[in-house]
């Protein structure tokens, strides 16, 4: 099986036809006359579809009015930002479709710049300066791949990955062009559903005819689907080794060393990715998070603070970006520079109660430490009131975890051990998988020095869970359908963790798939795998309990709402 020869562009375009004359292209660049450069190459090709943007903003206005075929973007923004932040944001707020064509120019040269615009996987990225027919050449390439897989792509941004794995299926074989890209999805989707024996069996395929990383990639993650983490470790390990530029082998690797009990190692491995890349914000928060649980201040507040940088000014900052941060500069006895966090977030975030929570929290925890106890009393007292009012508040009850951590933190400074454990359990028990979480939760209570109570509140909560779904579960071996459903309802709705939320999403759907659609319960099974999907899209028991909704929905004729959907 060796790789085919690649087509030539007046092939391609030939195969693209009519199709290229209908696409609607967006130019961001913040010089006219580049813009209109590209336009006038568009134009050869017949595109005359072509919109103009100058800054992220107006970039983020476009893709909500209008679905975009191709988007050109400049490495460097009118607005100081660049095109890689534009990317991440545009990939994480479900903006644009898989199937539309990013493709990033730039003169930038430098060497970290230019992995970290490959890392984040652009269709393709174009090196000033360059001709029209580099140009036309790239995207001619870029649009016939994504006309190849398009039928794939549509249903993966639906989240049906059952039906793209069908789509692979048929088109094995069609175009010799794309066989790997075809296998590399086969085997990336199979890995997602937890199939990872037949995973297994494509990437061995693959490697039997050619070393390529991916495929090396493919396998070490279905080893460890498959609990062989030892095998897994040894093999990502290989695959840096071979090709260090390979960005997700390193992030692979972390995690199954943390999975292993090897967090200083995991640290280790993640430092030296964000060294290769260090505008991946979504690295350098992992970087911080695990550099925290390693007590590696010096390595989180680098982290934390770069994440802060890149995000300031985005719609993806997120308030835990400056606790992180500030919670870091407590930890050193950094007072001023927490309370200077904590003034950036109430600039940056005024008008938001969850953001003067936030900054209520780090003012307790402030004036704590620095040997002020009545005016941590007043900070907390006004952070728990406004605590209470977002709790009441449906529209506003989604709101930080951690945050809720550091406020029972403040609590336990000033005394009010009842209400740090009430605030404790309860995130322990919504996140009782999450190892960063309970490890906060943990170094809570040490810091107070009750590690004891710590331990106590954990085991009770875990054991609570335990309790909690098992009612339901062996209610419906029991052949009780119905009274399983409710008590995974009742479950869900006391402890809205993943695996409740997930469990009770699934038992209400194969409920209605046995009786009949209910409109009532259909929603409700909706809602409870919307919020699964928010706390992990990609888990596998989300993507089967999805699968399930969409098998249900379309037995009975009920539209499925798209992955991401707040309808």
């Amino acid at each position: 099986m060796s790789p085919p020869e690649r087509n030539n562009t007046a092939e391609l375009l030939q195969k693209l036809g009519s199709d290229l004359k209908r696409m609607r292209v967006l130019l961001v660049d913040r010089h006219t006359s580049a813009r209109n450069s590209l336009r006038i190459i568009l134009s050869t090709l017949g595109v005359s579809a072509v919109h103009s943007a100058a800054t992220s903003a107006e970039v983020l206005r476009q893709v909500r009015a209008y679905p975009f075929d191709i988007i050109l973007a400049d490495y460097q923004l009118d607005d100081g930002r660049d095109g890689q932040q534009l990317l991440e944001e545009l990939r994480q707020k479900h903006l644009i479709s898989l199937s539309t064509v990013y493709m990033v120019i730039t003169a930038e040269r430098a060497y970290h710049n230019v992995v970290s615009v490959a890392e984040l996987a652009p269709d393709d990225y174009l090196i000033k300066p360059f001709t029209s027919e580099q140009l036309q050449g790239r995207l001619a390439k870029a649009l016939y791949k994504k006309q190849f897989f398009e039928a794939v792509f549509a249903r993966l941004d639906n989240g049906a990955f059952a039906d793209a794995l069908g789509i692979c299926e048929e088109l094995i074989g069609k175009e010799d062009l794309f066989l790997y890209d075809t296998l590399r999805f086969k085997g990336e989707i199979l890995n997602v559903l937890g199939r990872h024996e037949e995973a297994r069996e494509v990437y061995e395929r693959v490697l039997d005819d050619a070393i390529v990383p991916w495929a090396r990639m493919g396998l070490a993650i279905a080893l460890r689907g498959l609990d062989e983490l030892p095998q897994a470790e040894v093999l990502a390990s290989s695959v840096i080794a071979d090709f260090p530029e390979y960005l997700a082998a390193y992030d692979f690797l972390a995690a199954v060393r943390e999975e292993m009990g090897k967090l200083q190692e995991a640290q280790e491995v993640l430092v030296r990715a964000a060294a290769i890349s260090p505008n991946n914000s979504v690295r350098q928060r992992l970087v911080g998070d695990v550099a925290v649980r390693n007590e590696d201040l010096d390595v989180a507040e680098r982290a934390y603070g770069k994440v802060l940088e890149r995000h300031r000014g985005s719609s993806l900052k997120v308030i835990d970006d400056y606790a992180n941060l500030s919670r870091v500069m407590l930890g050193k006895g950094h007072t001023d520079a927490a309370k200077a966090i904590a003034q950036d977030l109430r600039r940056d975030w005024r008008g938001s109660m969850q953001g003067e929570l936030a900054a209520l929290v780090m003012d307790s925890l402030c004036a704590e430490q620095e040997g002020e106890p009545a005016k941590a009393k007043q900070a907390l007292e006004k952070a728990l009131a406004l605590h209470g009012a977002l709790q009441s508040d449906t529209g506003q009850n989604d709101f930080s975890q951690k945050i809720a951590v550091d406020l029972a933190h403040a609590c336990l400074a000033a005394g009010d051990e009842a209400k740090a454990q009430e605030i404790l359990g309860k995130v322990a028990a919504e996140n009782h998988e999450d190892r960063g979480m309970i490890a906060q939760i943990q170094g809570v209570y040490l810091k107070a020095g009750k590690a004891e109570a710590g331990q106590s509140l954990l085991a009770k909560v875990g054991k609570e869970i335990i309790e909690l779904n098992n009612r339901g579960v062996l209610a419906a071996r029991g052949g009780d359908l119905k009274a399983s459903v409710q008590l995974l309802i009742e479950a869900a709705e006391r402890v809205p963790n993943l695996q409740f939320l997930v469990n009770a999403s699934k038992a209400i759907f194969t409920l209605l798939d046995r009786q009949g659609w209910d409109a009532e319960l259909g929603q409700r099974a909706l809602h409870y795998l919307q919020l699964a999907q928010a706390r992990d899209m990609r888990n596998a028991k989300v993507i089967s309990a999805r699968e399930l909704y969409q098998q249900v929905a379309r037995k009975y004729g009920i539209e499925v709402i798209p992955l991401g959907s707040n309808r």
